[in-house]
């Protein structure tokens, strides 16, 4: 089988083969694929959309391969004015971030691109590619405004579900690739342009679907447990279909309204989930699973999602992790000393996969190698870090963090 992701990594038979030492994760990042730009019912989420979405998210990316692999999807199936409206508006957000400091909070000082200038994209995809454009380089700034935004464009709560997943899974998808470039020893591109100057504010207003939940939100990064609440209505319960049920991996998920709402797009769900959990849990050779979580905690600590960061620092300890070093990367920052020469150079490449993927080099990998990971653990570590550029994406922007009462 081609897999998309070897295909635009150019990978080596031998990093091919590593690859298939996670073979769920290998199958279902091909099924993501599959269920988000290819479902065997497009709905009222249609094709042409679904790849100029791809094709911006990848051209704004900067990502090569992916770019011309997208462009190529849409030019097949759009007229030529929407091709063009496409790489004008690429040209219009083309950027490097996410923007944020070392703390972890994203900051408005490049400001935000809006899209409602490029003629031929039609009131939808205007607001398609200003939800992409936020998703991509200020998930911290997300809003339900952001969501009313999509809804007043005519957008239905399960296509805003498919949206916002398919534009967090090529965060994943898109990081993965140029990490297996680098890994592979060749030259990876080089970013174009650095960051976008743009609008302090974007105006946008909730809409009458549009959940405003209370919430009593973290006043920083925590290490006790924290609750979500959902911007868009979490799919009834008396509404699951067998499909959706499956889809949850674990039954008892149907009380999460977090898995509710991804539920909305259940082939997607179920996919996006075993990637996770092979990319986590299979450990066969490779990366501790202390290690992977911290990986996971770094890319949390650095998108300012302090869900996953409460989530993935106590699976780290849980899995043997120094607690203390954990501790001091979610109070005191990014830079803390995290008490081993291997944990600080897991940090150090999880952080810069996350900053932009192109401060992942080949510097970073030989760092890699040089405390002593072999290229299947190297594997481990681009799975997880990306992964958390998915999962991050999605909890900051449809819903947000709440404190517990019990914790307030």
């Amino acid at each position: 089988m081609a897999y998309i992701i070897n295909q635009l990594a150019e990978v080596s038979p031998e990093i091919a083969e590593l690859r298939s030492r996670r073979p769920d994760a290998l199958a279902n990042a091909q099924l993501s694929f599959e269920a988000l730009l290819e479902p065997a019912e497009e709905g009222t989420f249609p094709f042409t959309e679904r790849y100029a979405v791809a094709a911006f998210v990848a051209g704004i990316y900067q990502s090569t391969n992916a770019r011309d692999f997208y462009a190529d999807l849409l030019a097949d199936d759009a007229p030529a004015e929407l091709n063009a409206a496409v790489q004008e508006a690429i040209a219009h957000g083309i950027s490097v971030g996410p923007y944020a400091d070392a703390e972890g909070i994203s900051g408005d000082a490049a400001g935000f691109i809006t899209f409602e200038s490029v003629a031929g994209l039609g009131e939808r995809l205007v607001a398609a590619f200003d939800f992409a454009h936020l998703l991509v380089f200020h998930p911290k700034d997300a809003a339900p405004e952001a969501i009313g935004h999509l809804q007043a464009a005519g957008w239905s709560d399960d296509d805003i579900v498919t949206l916002a997943q398919l534009i967090s899974f090529l965060s994943f998808q898109l990081r993965v690739i140029h990490g297996l470039v680098v890994l592979g020893g060749s030259t990876a591109c080089t970013p174009e342009t650095e960051s976008k100057e743009g609008v302090a504010k974007l105006g946008w207003q909730n809409h009458e679907r549009t959940l405003t939940p209370d919430v009593h939100a973290p006043e920083g990064f925590v290490n006790h447990s924290l609750g979500w609440k959902p911007w868009l209505a979490p799919l009834p319960k008396d509404e699951f279909t067998p499909e959706h049920t499956d889809a949850l991996i674990r039954p008892e998920r149907i009380d999460s309204e977090y898995f509710r709402l991804l539920a909305r797009d259940p082939a997607a769900l179920k996919a996006r989930t075993l990637t996770d959990l092979d990319i986590f849990y299979n450990t066969d050779g490779g990366m501790g699973r202390a290690e992977r979580e911290l990986a996971a905690t770094v890319v949390s600590r650095f998108n300012g999602c302090e869900f996953c960061a409460s989530v993935h620092q106590q699976r780290s300890k849980d899995e043997g992790g120094d607690a203390d070093a954990v501790d001091r990367l979610l109070f005191e920052g990014l830079d803390a000393d995290l008490g081993s020469e291997q944990w600080g150079v897991i940090r150090d490449a999880s952080r810069e996969l996350t900053r932009t993927p192109f401060a992942f080099n080949s510097g970073c990998v030989a760092k890699l190698r040089g405390v002593g990971f072999d290229d299947l653990a190297i594997i481990d570590l681009i799975n997880s870090a990306s992964f958390f550029n998915w999962a991050n994406r999605l909890m900051l922007t449809i819903g947000a963090p709440d404190v517990p009462k019990r914790y307030r």
